[in-house]
């Protein structure tokens, strides 16, 4: 078993279809959805585990169906993953940017989609680090906030769980590939983009200067007042 609750968004019966079957296998408790608007309801009133999402969907746009359940506090533990047909670096992008954990291209391997959300449930339920203070953010792990000068916001996991390895440790330059295996996992594949997307919107949010990119290595957290 991989998880309890699973939320299977796509308007195309048969690959819904494929995807419950497996993960009934899994002894996942299976909830489905063919829009936007049915997806947003059940996920807020089940708190699935596991969310996934197609892009393209008959009424609202599956990035605005993941904004919107981003907003939700019940929800941001939940694993939100993009299955879709398309394969564009722009729409990849933007999946990253609304606060999908991961963009899978469609046709989807199941063996390979089962690993990688296996992966990420395992890392999810790894002990957070402990409080983590700067001159001007702070980390509180235990109610998942990141505050910057006195203002308090909650932003996607995986822009918080790289916040926070990030700042564990200032001044140390970390490596992509020690990045991708401690927030993403070894067993699990992302694009060559990842990463990079979630550092720009860590920079939008709290200040483009600190989180300086050390070239053909990586980036580190700079302590700037």
């Amino acid at each position: 078993m991989i998880g309890q609750k699973i939320l299977i968004v796509d308007d195309e019966p048969d690959i819904v279809d494929l995807l419950a079957y497996n993960f009934k296998k899994q002894e996942m408790a299976v909830f489905s959805a063919n829009n936007g608007k049915e997806a947003i309801e059940i996920a807020k009133k089940q708190h699935p585990e596991v969310i996934l999402l197609d892009v393209m969907l008959p009424d609202i746009d599956g990035m605005e169906v993941c904004e919107e359940l981003r907003k939700d506090r019940n929800l941001k533990n939940s694993l939100i993953l993009f299955l879709s047909a398309r394969g564009e670096d722009y729409s990849q992008i933007a999946g990253y940017k609304v606060g999908a954990d991961d963009y899978i291209v469609k046709p989807v391997k199941l063996k390979v989609l089962t690993e990688k959300i296996r992966t990420l449930l395992e890392r999810r339920n790894e002990e957070p680090l402990g409080n983590i203070t700067s001159t001007n953010i702070s980390i509180d792990a235990n109610r998942y906030t990141v505050s910057k000068d006195g203002a308090e916001s909650i932003i996607p996991k995986k822009e918080f769980e790289l916040l926070t390895l990030l700042m564990s440790k200032p001044e140390k330059v970390y490596r992509r590939e020690e990045i991708l295996e401690q927030i993403w996992g070894v067993k699990t594949f992302v694009g060559d983009r990842t990463i990079d997307v979630h550092i720009r919107k860590l920079r939008e949010k709290f200040g483009q200067t600190i989180i300086k990119t050390v070239k053909g290595i990586g980036y580190k957290f700079e302590d700037n007042p």
